[in-house]
């Protein structure tokens, strides 16, 4: 059931709270590139690329090794904006990963978690965080309360919003929403299978008011092209970039399709 992984995210995500994963004692500057902007004047694939060593999917994806060397690499390739795993559980991230990264490159930076509470959005500002991820499921299917208070709450803290949706439903809600940009995660959490026409169904017949990024299951130049056809603006790649063997040039030829 999809309500038995989505709780155990979200309990995840109290335990690392309970846990004081995020009680951080800095203040990191932002980046002072805009994604939105980048996104709209790149004339090649604008790529998200995450710093992850592992997933619910995959378990680990990459043995454990300094964040800012592969964040280096990417950017290298081309990436324009990087997203860091700040979630222990399942994930095995941190915020001292993200901190790591984001003092040492001046790329738009995502807090990649489950985000539940305040608490969480007040460290994505200490350290330094551009955007944020919030996951209208949890809010559709009453696991948080209220999404418009918490979109606030993250903009008043000058954050970004990236909204994840999987429904041509949720996709709908979000469209409500102030949220900055929409994700279409290509993957059901309910099975973890990744299907990438789910870009293209929640998409239809959509008239462009915000940009979207793809994220999940992008591996190939080919897929890019496919999503980018569907209506994609923007790719979020994580894990078949962390598998290869040469991040860098992986990258490169991801931003190279087009």
């Amino acid at each position: 059931m999809v309500e038995n992984i989505l709780r155990k995210l979200v309990n995840n995500s109290q335990a690392a709270i309970d846990d004081g994963v995020y009680d951080v004692n800095i203040k990191l500057q932002k980046s002072n590139k805009d994604f939105l902007q980048i996104i709209k004047t790149n004339i090649h694939a604008t790529l998200l690329t995450e710093v992850k060593f592992s997933s619910p999917s995959l378990g680990k994806i990459r043995t454990l090794s300094d964040p800012s060397n592969i964040a280096h690499q990417m950017i290298a390739g081309g990436a324009k904006a990087l997203s860091v795993l700040t979630q222990p559980h399942l994930f095995n991230g941190s915020p001292e990963y993200f901190m790591q990264v984001r003092q040492s490159v001046d790329v738009p930076l995502l807090m990649k978690d489950i985000m539940i509470d305040t608490v969480q959005i007040d460290a994505a500002e200490k350290i330094g965080a551009d955007y944020m991820l919030v996951i209208q499921s949890l809010f559709d299917q009453g696991f948080l309360k209220d999404i418009d208070e918490f979109i606030k709450y993250g903009h008043s803290k000058g954050l970004k919003i990236l909204l994840e949706v999987h429904t041509k439903q949720e996709f709908e809600n979000a469209l409500n929403t102030k949220a900055d940009l929409i994700g279409i995660n290509n993957r059901n959490l309910d099975t973890l299978e990744i299907d990438l026409k789910t870009t293209q169904k929640v998409l239809e017949g959509y008239k462009k008011t915000r940009p979207i990024l793809a994220e999940s299951g992008i591996e190939t130049v080919e897929d890019i092209q496919y999503l980018k056809k569907c209506g994609a603006d923007a790719f979020l790649v994580g894990s078949s970039i962390m598998k290869s063997d040469n991040i860098e040039e992986h990258v490169r030829k991801l931003v190279n399709a087009y």
